[in-house]
């Protein structure tokens, strides 16, 4: 039963108050300070030099998709490349950014939840800033704290719910369209940065606004108050489609949709897409049956006449609180073995998206068509087409802020689900804070433990700074960057600037931190990016007149994703002999001719 008209009501607008500053600038320095010191102490080089060279040949002028294949959409690397060109030969700004959209991101997301609480639960600021805290450890760059298209595509999918929550305001004036034409766009943004997650977030909400300009035409006579009106919904659908349309227009122009869309989609899909049944198996997990039982219990007795008697709700609330409460001792049962404690709390991702779904299933049955009951439907789509290419496990270290949504909204209905003569505002608010408290507890294991990234080696000992210049403020344990400093150092005095050079499996930022530019198509050497059979790289290199072979020996990486490793070295060795053996690098210079050059474009 809704609250009547409290403070934090809609009622009262979004206007900030001191308080609110304050809680936002406490969300967005905490934030950005598990940011800074993720990034002060460990580096994965597998990752960041894919996003910084790659960004290195948008900054030169290379284009994606026609010059070099690529198989993600290009925002993050624009912005990156932007970056180079304002700050070149520093990573420094690249600490700063994702530390900075982070922190923004939290930020973002407490007031996604705000609105997702006013009206529908008592002391909702207070719930509010409850259920945001643990995204200071688990926010979208707290995980993997470089810049990176999960990260940023899961912003952009915050931004466009923040404003999509704000549409039921904005049908009644010119500039209430203008921001409703706004929404539409910000639709469209996620979809170029990572399309297995921006995609299905576009399509979900495009489905959910026509629903609800159904629902409104139906109901022409009897207006809902939280239904937006007609004209603003076509104005979302107006700046989605307009929007979708000039990117698409531009890609034409530039590099052209036909490789962009064999790049991007079918290639991309090809090496990425996993089975149905590999994606059902998220919910086999033996922890989730009795974890699901608790919760139906639960609900039961919440639903049914003795709720309002004290035991009973008692012990509706330790049922529901029972799975959370299991994650939060596994910190302790599981001390000295990251790996289970990071299973039982990722395990509560299936446990809450079956509920969430189940719930949003329930709304549609009793004809609650609204965009407070179909935003979970979008969040969950998208959420799923994350898990595209990774799986469950591997995913959700930037989408956490999505999880927490679903959370405010499972609290927020909690009251809905009661009988008319019972009030359940406070366990609700219990459960929201066990759940704040277990995610915000088990969360800070998580990070601080890099279980995420054990595909890396992260070797005990203290954090390693390189002494590259261009590399200052990079740092990590073990050996990888004193003898990625000799590497370069080594190029620098060795090999000609202008020579063509390739790197196997290409684990380390180089054309990032030397400024040259890349000259074969390939940049990382991993099945996902990488078209090459071993004749194709031997054809591409003489083609690309390559001079210079550098493979690495000593790899951060756990495993050496390179394709048909040994038969493309096999070959390359017909055209290369030994030039220089350094310490985690071998050193190789082309002895068999190139080709000549080409003497003009085919």
């Amino acid at each position: 039963m809704p609250i009547p008209s409290q403070p934090d009501s809609p009622l009262h607008g979004e206007r900030w108050r001191r308080r609110d500053f304050l809680a936002a600038g406490c969300l967005f320095a905490a934030t950005a300070a598990v940011i800074l010191w993720q990034n002060a102490h460990l580096v994965i080089l597998w990752d960041l030099s894919y996003v910084l060279d790659t960004s290195v040949r948008f900054a030169d002028g290379q284009m994606p998709y026609r010059d070099f294949p690529l198989v993600h959409t290009p925002l993050t690397f624009l912005v990156q490349a932007a970056i180079l060109r304002l700050f070149p030969g520093s990573y420094y700004p690249h600490i700063v950014y994702p530390a900075v959209i982070g922190g923004l991101g939290t930020v973002v997301s407490w007031r996604i939840v705000l609105h997702t609480l006013r009206c529908r639960v008592r002391a909702a600021w207070f719930a509010a800033l409850v259920l945001a805290a643990p995204l200071t450890v688990l926010g979208i760059y707290c995980i993997l704290p470089h810049p990176s298209y999960d990260c940023d595509c899961a912003f952009s999918m915050l931004v466009a719910v923040y404003l999509l929550q704000r549409l039921p305001a904005t049908f009644t004036s010119r500039p209430g369209l203008g921001r409703a034409f706004i929404t539409g766009a910000a639709l469209c943004v996620p979809a170029f940065f990572k399309q297995n997650m921006g995609l299905p977030f576009l399509l979900a909400a495009v489905t959910v606004i026509l629903l609800l300009f159904v629902a409104g035409i139906l109901s022409r006579a009897d207006q809902p108050a939280d239904l937006p009106g007609p004209r603003a919904l076509l104005a979302v659908l107006a700046g989605a489609a307009t929007t979708f349309l000039a990117a698409m227009l531009l890609i034409e122009l530039t590099a052209g949709i036909g490789d962009f869309l064999h790049w991007t989609v079918q290639f991309a899909g090809e090496r990425r897409l996993p089975g149905f049944a590999a994606m059902l198996g998220i919910y086999a997990d033996p922890t989730l049956f009795w974890m699901a039982l608790c919760v139906v219990a639960a609900l039961i007795a919440l639903r049914s006449r003795f709720a309002a008697t004290r035991w009973v709700r008692l012990l509706a609330v330790l049922l529901l609180a029972a799975p959370f409460l299991f994650t939060l001792s596994s910190v302790f049962i599981f001390y000295d073995d990251p790996d289970s404690r990071g299973d039982s709390l990722v395990v509560l991702w299936p446990l809450l998206l079956v509920f969430s779904a189940t719930l949003a299933a329930f709304n549609l049955l009793r004809c609650r068509i609204n965009l407070q009951t179909l935003l979970p439907l979008i969040l969950l789509v998208a959420i799923h087409g994350t898990f595209l290419s990774q799986q469950l496990w591997g995913s959700t270290y930037a989408i956490w802020p999505l999880l927490i949504f679903l959370v405010a909204d499972l609290v927020a209905e909690l009251p809905s689900l009661q009988p008319p003569a019972v009030q359940l505002e406070r366990p609700a608010l219990a459960i929201a804070a066990v759940i704040a408290l277990t995610l915000a507890v088990c969360g800070g294991f998580y990070t601080a433990s890099e279980e995420r990234l054990s595909y890396a080696q992260l070797p005990d000992g203290p954090a390693v700074r390189s002494s590259f210049p261009q590399l200052a403020g990079m740092a990590t344990p073990g050996p990888y960057l004193p003898e990625f400093d000799e590497l370069l150092r080594y190029a620098q005095a060795n090999i000609p600037f202008s020579d063509g050079i390739i790197l196997i499996p290409g684990e380390d930022p180089f054309y990032f931190a030397t400024g040259r530019v890349p000259q074969f198509p390939v940049l990382l050497f991993d099945r996902s990016t990488d078209p090459y059979t071993p004749a194709d790289v031997v054809r591409e290199a003489r083609v690309h007149r390559i001079q210079w072979l550098i493979l690495k020996r000593d790899l951060q990486i756990k495993e050496d994703p390179t394709p048909q490793r040994e038969a493309t070295l096999a070959l390359l060795m017909k055209d290369f002999a030994p030039a220089a053996h350094l310490k985690g690098y071998d050193v190789y210079r082309r002895v068999a001719p190139a080709p000549p050059a080409p003497t003009s474009a085919p």
